[in-house]
């Protein structure tokens, strides 16, 4: 039987589904389902009797929910699981069958996964991909672009900036992803939007503008937020690119200097020592990258006094927050519109 390809979203927990080798739901109201009839009108009176207060439809939505995960998706299954706290996605395969974890704390309900990539940044995947993640159901069934997570899950390296590359020409327009039996329609709602909006961003950063561009767009952000700022001579920098100062002439300290990275693959160390390296005496630096950092780099931002590595997500908060700030120039690089969206917690 072919292997299915399913979404799965969990807000609760994080390094300890890669750790631990597992993918888990929450509804801990509900008990042991490899004790229970294996349907879902079973399932649904269940979580009825254990979450009173919830409307019929939510209850309805839910045990479709809780019912695939632990009677419909099988060993040899792929899941494509969305990490919130840091914006990376993993890929995996269950298996083995359902299982209770009784002593755990919350998600109790568990599925065992072997994890193939792991932290992989959202802006190696397309637009499309990343539209077919943005369910607001726990876990769904993905239809649409799974070749392009295919590809990821068996490429030969872990390097973010070459799987990018290896999946560049299987990127499509964003299509609304084919609807799954029992699940509810989906509803345009504030987290979904909000995640878009960010992808949007991000993938303008990483595949829309120059390298030149993107350390200028970084003077512009710190402009935004008060700084004088100016970008240093282009490829004789000695591994500055921007200078930033609070004072109009630039005279008085502290100077910034800031290194730009336009790639989404991990910085290490080196490089960072590199750019703590041209300091002098009272000076900071700033790291910006549209990727992530290695623990080693991580390690020396908390003793250096005066250094702060951005990663991509930091950059995307700051053009969010100070949207307004920017030159016309970026604003119409990254259109955006202010919006009154639906509350997640809106029936």
């Amino acid at each position: 039987m072919t292997a299915q390809m399913w979404g799965i979203h969990n807000d609760k927990l994080t390094h300890e589904l890669v750790d631990q080798g597992f993918i888990s739901i929450g509804w801990d109201g509900a008990p042991n389902l490899g004790s229970i009839p294996s349907n879902r009108e079973t399932v649904k009176r269940i979580l009825s009797s254990a979450y009173t207060e919830a409307s019929p439809r939510s209850i309805s939505s839910q045990a479709g929910v809780v019912y695939r995960f632990a009677h419909v998706v099988a060993i040899n299954d792929i899941v494509i699981a969305p990490e919130k706290s840091n914006s990376t996605i993993n890929i995996g395969v269950v298996t083995g069958e359902y299982y209770y974890e009784a002593d755990a704390p919350i998600h109790k309900h568990r599925r065992p996964v072997r994890w193939v990539k792991t932290g992989i940044p959202r802006a190696v995947f397309s637009q499309a991909a990343l539209y077919t993640l943005g369910s607001m159901l726990t876990l769904f069934q993905i239809n649409r672009n799974t070749e392009e997570f295919l590809t990821v899950m068996n490429s030969t390296t872990d390097d973010a900036d070459a799987i990018a590359e290896t999946i560049d020409v299987l990127r499509a327009p964003i299509e609304e992803a084919d609807p799954v039996d029992e699940q509810e329609p989906e509803q345009p709602r504030a987290s979904t939007i909000t995640q878009y909006t960010r992808d949007f961003i991000l993938d303008i950063l990483t595949s829309k503008i120059t390298p030149r561009e993107f350390e200028e767009l970084s003077a512009a952000l710190l402009r935004a937020i008060g700084y004088e700022a100016r970008v240093t001579q282009y490829s004789q920098d000695g591994g500055v690119d921007v200078i930033a100062h609070k004072d109009p002439l630039g005279i008085e300290p502290p100077h910034i200097k800031a290194q730009c990275k336009q790639r989404i693959s991990t910085i290490g160390a080196p490089e960072v020592n590199q750019l703590i390296g041209t300091l002098g005496n009272g000076e900071l630096c700033l790291f910006f990258t549209l990727g992530g950092y290695s623990k080693d780099a991580q390690s020396i931002e908390r003793l250096q006094s005066g250094l702060r590595l951005l990663t991509g997500d930091d950059i995307v908060d700051l053009i969010m927050n100070n949207y307004d700030n920017l030159p016309e120039r970026w604003r119409r690089t990254i259109p955006l519109s202010p919006v009154l969206v639906v509350a997640d917690k809106a029936e």
